[in-house]
This record gives C-alpha cells, sequence and structure tokens, in this order.
C-alpha cells in the first residue's frame, strides 16, 4: 500500500545494528552526541569502520541524531550552534542527508524574547547546513504544529526541515499527528514511528506528563497518519523510537506493527 523504508534509532552498537539487519530493516538513525558534545573521533579509520559495519549489515543511515539542548539562551547558544556544525560535518561522511534535532520550545507569543533568540541559532544552524548538503530536522512536540510552522516559514532558511514525531505532539502539546502532516508538509523529511498518552496537559507553568508506549498502544492513530504522510507525497523513513533499556522486544513487534499497515 506505501512506500516507506522502515529504521529504528540507536547507536553503533554491533548488537543494535545486528538487530536490525535481523529484521531486514532499511537502515538506522545514529545517536551522535556524548554528553552534549559531537564525537570528536569520527573520521578516519573510525569513520571507515563506522561505515562498514552499517554497509555490512546492507543499512544506511536515515539521519543523525544531534540534540545539544535548547538555543533559547544566548549565552550558551554559540557552543551548542558550534557542536551542532560537528554533526552536521559528520551527516555528510554518513552520506546522509539529515540531522535531527530538539531546539527548545518555540514560544507562542512571538514578541517573546526567546523567539528571536532562537531564530538566530537556527538560522546560522540552517545555512551551515544547506552550505553541506544537509537538512537540520527540528523535531515536533513541544508547541503545536501551527506555532512550528510559523517559526520555521519566518526561518525561511532551505537548510531547516522538520523531524515529525506524532507521539511528542500528543504526549506533550496535545496537537493532532494527522493534521500536523497536512500543516507542516513542505517541511517534513524524517519522520519517527512512535506511541505514547497524554496523563496531564501542560499549563503556564508546568510541562505535561505522559507515558511513552509501544506502537499501537497509544494515542496515535497510526493507519491515518501514513496515509496523511503518503497524501503529501512523504517517501522518506518511518524511524521506530522506543525510549526503554531494553526495546528489543518492542522493536520487533513495531516493525511487524508499521509492516502490516503499509502492505
Amino acid at each position: 500500500m506505501y512506500n516507506f523504508p522502515i529504521g529504528f534509532i540507536c547507536g553503533l552498537k554491533t548488537a543494535q545494528l545486528d538487530l536490525a539487519a535481523e529484521l531486514k530493516l532499511n537502515g538506522v538513525q545514529l545517536y551522535m552526541p556524548v554528553n552534549g558534545k559531537a564525537p570528536r573521533d569520527m573520521k578516519g579509520a573510525k569513520l571507515a569502520e563506522s561505515r562498514a559495519m552499517l554497509s555490512d549489515r546492507n543499512l544506511v543511515v536515515s539521519a543523525l541524531c544531534g540534540d545539544m539542548g535548547a538555543y533559547d539562551n544566548p549565552e550558551t547558544n554559540p557552543g551548542r550552534v558550534d557542536e551542532f556544525k560537528r554533526i552536521v560535518d559528520i551527516a555528510a561522511d554518513f552520506d546522509t542527508k539529515v540531522v535531527t534535532t530538539h531546539i527548545g520550545k518555540v514560544p507562542s507569543d512571538r514578541n517573546n524574547p526567546t523567539y528571536d533568540c532562537m531564530l538566530k541559532a537556527c538560522d546560522e544552524i540552517g545555512t551551515y547546513a544547506y552550505r553541506a548538503g544537509v537538512r537540520f530536522a527540528v523535531e515536533t512536540g513541544p508547541e503545536t504544529a501551527k506555532v512550528l510552522c510559523g517559526f520555521l516559514d519566518e526561518l525561511d532558511n532551505p537548510g531547516a526541515g522538520v523531524n515529525l514525531d506524532p507521539a511528542n505532539l500528543v504526549m506533550c502539546s496535545l496537537d493532532d499527528p494527522v493534521q500536523a502532516v497536512h500543516t507542516l508538509k513542505k517541511y517534513i523529511v524524517h519522520t519517527h514511528a512512535k506511541d505514547g498518552r497524554n496523563i496531564t496537559p501542560p499549563t503556564a507553568t508546568e510541562r505535561p506528563t505522559y507515558i511513552e508506549l509501544p506502537l499501537g498502544e497509544g494515542g496515535v492513530d497510526f493507519p491515518a497518519y501514513l496515509k496523511a504522510l503518503d497524501e503529501i507525497g512523504y517517501k522518506g523513513f518511518l524511524t521506530i523510537e522506543r525510549e526503554i533499556e531494553d526495546n528489543t522486544a518492542d522493536i520487533h513487534k513495531a516493525a511487524a506493527f508499521l509492516r502490516g499497515l503499509i502492505g
């Protein structure tokens, strides 16, 4: 029915790559930062070894994960931007065109000074990524899709995109993932396949509480979500993300779940 490649998010660990190969997945999204820093050894022999680990298992890199923290502080932004640029360089070395990241919560109030602070940092990141042939993909969740789309429209940077995580929208901003696909359609370059439920909604002073769940057990309407992705012409990865310590069984279930829907 659909033509979406499937992967999952993991580290450069033999057991995790073996799992992807065992499940005959198309690729993996790789975690890159270590304690907020880009790896300094991902070059030369280390890079060649890492690329071989992937090619030996017929895996491509769907994206790198480059979370460096929120870009909402003019004092810490320069260091975080520099570290992110290192991740962009590594992405190019892995022949992947996407680095996903969280940028912090975009204020719903355009007059909030944090808004311009985030715009400035993201513009520098986007310009650097574009010149390297990479898109930096903001992960959905803290704010609604409408707010994020407005931010990206104002940013107007060809290096910027979106990593659409439907569970984050359900769990954190109480937004509709299906509508979010249509709202953000011109920016989506990568997606996560994740599920969950909200427990308490966010307030002006309190963050939401939520629970992440195996695919099909949360609040994401995956049949409608995949249909929406197909309608906008998305052909990229569905990257399984399960944020528990031992996620092997749930990765198996998630791959089977997605294949059952893709047809």
